[in-house]
């Protein structure tokens, strides 16, 4: 029996030295609502939810501390989308993946496209503005476990 009982997303954080801009893009792109934050004084917060999924707390960068950007920090850059697919990432299943794409280029946002090897489901990999992984996925296989299909939707 796991120690954590029921356990469920709860939040995902992103550090960001210009969190107004991040929280713009994640509205824009994904319908992220703006929602109540703690005044933790020290330094800004942003946090967003994804109505009936989950939130994300976006978190004014310190610039005292040493942690890295990303998992890609500045001695390994990754500029190139289609190295991204094995990092680490926030996954987004979108019921409207092809409308999606189009809108992605069309607001220039570099990306890398590709299907699962059983052509299921599609996915698409870019960068947020802080140049953090993302990926976005088509709708049809929306809980795979261990590669056993668990439920499926259709996809426009």
């Amino acid at each position: 029996m796991p120690v954590a009982q029921g356990a469920t997303l709860n939040h995902i954080s992103r550090e960001s030295l210009d969190i107004r801009r991040l929280a713009d893009f994640y509205k824009g792109i994904f319908g992220f609502e703006e929602i109540e934050a703690p005044d933790f004084g020290e330094f800004k917060v942003i946090w967003l939810n994804l109505p009936g999924a989950f939130a994300l707390h976006l978190i004014e960068r310190s610039p005292v501390t040493k942690l890295p950007e990303g998992p890609y920090s500045a001695t390994s850059p990754v500029a190139d989308a289609s190295h991204l697919p094995r990092g680490h990432h926030i996954c987004f299943s979108v019921a409207n993946f092809d409308s999606f794409v189009h809108t992605l280029q069309e607001k220039g946002i570099q990306t890398f496209q590709r299907s699962l090897p059983n052509g299921k489901v599609k996915q698409i990999f870019f960068f947020d503005p802080d140049g953090k992984f993302l990926f976005s996925c088509s709708y049809n296989i929306f809980l795979i476990c261990n590669g056993l299909e668990v439920a499926s939707k259709s996809n426009e």
